[in-house]
């Protein structure tokens, strides 16, 4: 085999993996854009390396991207955005490659918006033996192999990712998918036309709401009482001629899911300019996201460009 061949060959295979090497790097560093430059780094430490050496590439992979990853969470300039008060997971379009592998009910977590914004609390070690164990199934062995600990270091990493995530997760189990969305249909619905007591019996007691205010403030918008959350949610729910302008036309209101939660996407023409999700905890909705900062939503913007949309709820919004 010529030289050639042997690099198409090569690239085959690091092809052949490059979606669960997105996935893996998208729940460690929980931005779509920072995921594929990694990704993109470990194809040209692939390229550069002696490959005919290399017994096992999934696993070589595997290590390179990971540790690429927990490089990009110990540099400053990351410490620096994500304790600014300013970072929030990348939302993407269920359905996106980069959100696989999600057969069990811990996979699908560990790619939730409210789980990637709980590994904030985590070490990047902790959350590389989290990812690894719960999303990949890694044995303890294979992980200290990709990350140079022990397997007791393995297993007690786990054990205190497992404890801070538990303690601070609001409800348990996944909500009934039917439920969820008229919870949320309901939410909107009592919103737009401004009955904050329907709002506030949507929300569990300790219902926050976050937001990004469309890029426009150096942090994110936080509100703590179900009654505050009610009144933003009255606020930014309630359709005006500003609100069209800022968007680029009248929206089409589209109930979709993210991040495997249920969401509102606002879209003008066929792009999305806002999404906000929702945390459902006991029947009831514990956290609202509003994510509007053009450069948060390119990926899932992208991906609705290329999605067949079903009716919306709303069609001049």
């Amino acid at each position: 085999m010529d030289s050639t061949a042997i690099d198409r060959f090569d690239t085959s295979r690091f092809e052949a993996s490059r979606n669960r090497l997105a996935s893996l790097a998208y729940r460690l560093l929980g931005s779509a854009a920072d995921a594929e430059d990694a990704v993109q780094d470990a194809f040209l430490h692939w390229q550069a390396a002696d490959r005919q050496r290399i017994k096992v590439p999934e696993a070589w992979l595997t290590k390179v991207t990971t540790n690429l990853c927990l490089d990009k969470l110990r540099s400053a300039q990351a410490r620096r955005e994500r304790t600014a008060g300013a970072w929030l997971p990348e939302p993407l379009l269920d359905g996106d490659p980069m959100l696989g592998p999600a057969d069990t009910f811990e996979q699908r977590e560990s790619v939730s918006l409210a789980v990637l914004t709980l590994m904030e609390r985590l070490s990047p070690v902790e959350r590389a033996v989290y990812i690894l164990r719960e999303a990949f199934s890694y044995s303890h062995a294979e992980i200290a192999e990709i990350l140079d600990v022990t397997e007791s270091a393995s297993q007690q990493h786990l054990h205190r990712a497992r404890q801070r995530i538990t303690a601070a997760r609001r409800g348990g189990g996944e909500p009934d998918p039917a439920s969820a969305r008229r919870i949320v249909e309901e939410f909107f619905a009592a919103a737009s036309s401004g009955r904050t007591e329907r709002l506030v019996a949507l929300l569990t007691d300790g219902a926050t709401a976050i937001s990004d205010g469309a890029g426009l403030t150096e942090k994110l918008l936080r509100y703590d009482t179900p009654e505050r959350v009610a009144a933003i949610a009255r606020a930014g729910f309630k359709s005006t001629p500003a609100k069209q302008r800022l968007a680029g036309g009248i929206s089409e209101v589209h109930y979709a899911l993210v991040n495997g939660a249920p969401a509102l996407l606002f879209v003008p023409d066929g792009k999305v300019v806002g999404a906000v999700t929702f945390d459902i905890a006991d029947g009831k909705i514990a956290t609202v996201r509003g994510i509007a900062a053009p450069t948060r939503l390119i990926r899932l913007a992208e991906a609705w460009r290329q999605h067949t949309p079903g009716t919306p709820l709303i069609s001049q919004w």
